[in-house]
């Protein structure tokens, strides 16, 4: 009697465990699992689906806290990945032949396996993106800026704008020929860099009308006309453009700067196969138009922007041919002490008469 009981207690504990990797615990970004795309899942597969909207910062709390449990499938920036590794285990390695690659954009794709590989295991893939480039008015200064070192042309002296922060100083990096990512594990050379970029921003102070801190005032900057260039955001520029034609993002020539949002593994997952499967679905280019009209960003979905609303598709690929997204500078993890040097130089540039 006692062992017919065991038996059944064991068989229970069997099922239970069964029903439970059917669920997903997704933690992830508002508007990343709307509710249509939730539905449509369930729906063809049978699991069920719960979704946790978070941060970063909350993201990786709640993993440390846990060790990696609590959830089967999170959503991390990029570069919150190797450092949280190295330095708590809190995810595993995601077995990449359980993924549907030919979904994904290629160039994004071995860009987020590269900067999340930790000791030869990928621990991500790609999700949501997006990137900083140039926001302007093309009718006036379009014949004028290509890249972000145009900014301080005098055929647009007086009504340029961008933010005193790391971006503005990657990107002029960039436009200078110089490579900052390649240099991120050699301190010297990454301040050598930033010294040139130091020299160039005060340079073209004289052509600032005014150093933007949030988005609302750079978008009436450039709606007044004070402004007509600028180092913004490419979903703020396609904001503009429904208002003025002539005002969009524009992909510099050396590169648009892009974050990427992932898929991980946390280390203490029960459903990998389910997570797997979600992955597989909304990378669908179909699905993934769903989630770009819900978060405002486009996915990682190889052609997915066919199948976006007609406007933002227009707007989107006029910014972003082909050549422009293989072309995209996605950031990497900052090591410890660059962020020291960036500061600096910043403070310096504030202060330069």
């Amino acid at each position: 009697m006692t062992r017919t009981i065991l038996l059944a207690g064991t068989m229970l504990a069997g099922l239970a465990s069964v029903a439970q990797a059917d669920t997903l615990r997704l933690l992830t970004w508002g508007g990343y699992a709307p509710e249509d795309v939730v539905a449509k899942f369930e729906e063809e597969t049978g699991h069920t689906v719960e979704v946790t909207k978070s941060n970063n910062e909350e993201m990786i709390a709640k993993l440390r806290a846990t060790g990696g449990g609590g959830f089967d499938l999170a959503q991390p920036s990029q570069d919150r990945i190797m450092g949280p590794q190295m330095e708590f285990g809190i995810y595993k390695p995601i077995d990449v032949s359980k993924l549907n690659k030919e979904l994904f954009i290629p160039s994004m794709l071995d860009a987020t396996m590269a900067n999340t590989t930790v000791n030869g295991d990928v621990y991500g893939v790609p999700h949501v993106w997006g990137t900083s480039g140039l926001v302007m008015n093309t009718a006036e200064a379009g014949d004028t800026v290509k890249d972000y070192t145009d900014l301080c042309a005098p055929e647009v002296a007086g009504k340029v704008s961008y933010r005193l922060k790391r971006p503005t100083l990657i990107g002029f990096a960039f436009a200078m020929g110089e490579d900052p990512f390649a240099a991120y594990d050699d301190e010297a050379k990454y301040a050598e860099i930033m010294g040139k970029v130091e020299e160039k921003l005060i340079e073209c102070k004289e052509n600032v009308k005014t150093y933007w801190g949030g988005g609302d005032e750079l978008m009436n900057l450039l709606r007044s006309g004070e402004v007509t260039a600028s180092m913004a955001w490419d979903t703020g520029g396609w904001k503009l453009n429904d208002d003025n034609a002539d005002i969009t993002f524009v992909a510099p020539a050396s590169g648009a700067l892009g974050w990427i949002d992932t898929f991980v593994l946390p280390a203490k997952g029960q459903a990998d196969d389910v997570a797997y499967e979600w992955i597989n679905f909304v990378m669908q280019p179909e699905i993934a138009a769903m989630i770009t009209a819900a978060a405002g960003n486009f996915t990682a979905s190889a052609g997915a922007d066919e199948f976006a609303e007609d406007s933002l598709k227009a707007k989107y690929q006029n910014s972003f041919p082909q050549e422009a997204v293989d072309n995209i500078k996605w950031y990497p993890p900052v090591p410890a002490g660059l962020e020291t040097i960036e500061g600096e130089v910043l403070d310096r540039v504030q202060a330069a008469n």
